[in-house]
């Protein structure tokens, strides 16, 4: 009987397939990366400063309205981004014309500010339509009710573009309660085995409903997961908007340039509730969100603004009139009712009709025509 002798198996050819095996490069920041309140913030342009606050007290109040409508019975739901400001001004500005937007539920201010049309963007949160904007149109996909499922198809737009030549960037955005999803998962790995030039945005503000981030996850930090995917993690204050817009800006031009994808963490507080259906006092002290007071976004681009000379009463009443002026004629374009044809059910579908959908059509137009005769027939 031949004696078996342990070798060490070699493959043949040299391992090409191997998987980078060194982290270092692709590690975050142990500390959240900072402008406002470091040397730093000295070195950012004005125009740039003056910008990001005009977009952030605009979007306060967007955010102030959008929460008052519902309580007048205008909105089903508002998921507020109240304290979150920074992440979804700095999401939009990060992107150019012909690069794509993909937002959850929560990043309707985001939307704005890429230039939707603030009614057409709450279409979704009062039950009007799926998505009351054209996605190619404005190159934002649809808000995303359902966690993460965003997530693969910003992957799979990004990847088409990049088969087909196309400078195209996908920045896909969701918030820390996503992460725990499959949908994420997939998503990186596929972003970064096809290298799509893609950006995922964590918005990391504390809690999924009322789940704090501890019971979802022992990593150092979401950025953290980015290694075991092999992508680049970036580790950022998501209430400091130069920060996060410088942050966002270099994975962009990164992931444009051949890099491939980016997982960026914001750390930043849902200072509202989950929506206005959630009580957040049930697992929340109130001397944890002072403390994040404290840490508002508006408050610290006004205190660097402020400290520079740059924002006298002038330019904060001009950025506040502005943000009246919108919150004005959303309030009353939103207390005008709708007119909705039942039959646009079927309008935004499919580029073609399916057969099927062709029969639901016919079948509910059928339906209608009844009621309506039967309408004019009490009246007679």
């Amino acid at each position: 009987m031949l004696a078996l002798r342990a070798v060490a198996h070699r493959p043949t050819p040299a391992p090409e397939w191997k998987p980078r095996t060194d982290p270092a490069p692709l590690l975050p920041d142990p500390e959240p990366f900072r402008i406002l309140g470091t040397e730093a913030a000295g070195r950012v342009d004005p125009g740039l400063l003056l910008k990001l606050h005009a977009h952030l007290v605009r979007g306060r109040r967007f955010n102030t309205q959008a929460t008052a409508l519902t309580k007048q019975g205008r909105l089903a739901v508002y998921p507020s981004s109240t304290g979150q400001e920074a992440c979804q001004v700095a999401a939009a500005l990060a992107l150019e014309e012909r690069d794509w937007l993909f937002p959850s539920y929560r990043d309707t201010l985001a939307a704005v500010t890429r230039g939707l049309d603030p009614v057409q963007v709450l279409g979704l949160l009062r039950g009007d339509w799926h998505t009351g904007y054209d996605p190619r149109e404005h190159r934002v996909a649809p808000l995303s009710t359902p966690l993460a499922t965003q997530l693969p198809h910003a992957v799979g737009l990004a990847h088409a573009a990049r088969l087909r030549g196309d400078e195209v960037v996908a920045l896909a955005l969701v918030g820390d309660g996503g992460t725990s999803e499959g949908d994420f998962h997939e998503a990186l790995n596929f972003a970064a085995v096809w290298r799509a030039p893609v950006v995922f945005l964590v918005q990391n503000n504390g809690f999924a409903i009322s789940v704090p981030l501890a019971k979802q996850t022992a990593a150092p930090s979401l950025a953290h997961k980015a290694v075991g995917y092999g992508m680049p993690g970036r580790l950022v204050d998501g209430n400091d908007a130069p920060a996060v817009l410088q942050v966002l800006s270099e994975a962009v031009a990164r992931a444009r340039h051949g890099g491939g994808p980016t997982l960026v963490e914001a750390v930043t507080y849902r200072m509202e509730a989950h929506t206005n259906a959630d009580d957040a006092t049930r697992y929340r002290e109130e001397p944890e969100v002072e403390v994040w007071r404290a840490h508002d976004p508006i408050a610290l681009v006004e205190r660097e603004l402020t400290g520079r000379g740059l924002l006298d009463g002038a330019a904060r009443a001009a950025a506040s009139d502005a943000a009246e002026a919108m919150a004005a004629d959303l309030r009353e374009r939103m207390n005008a009712d709708p007119v909705l044809d039942p039959m646009d059910l079927f309008a935004h579908v499919y580029a073609e009709r399916t057969g099927q959908l062709r029969e639901q059509a016919e079948l509910l137009r059928a339906e209608l025509a009844a009621e309506s005769a039967a309408g004019e027939g009490e009246t007679r």
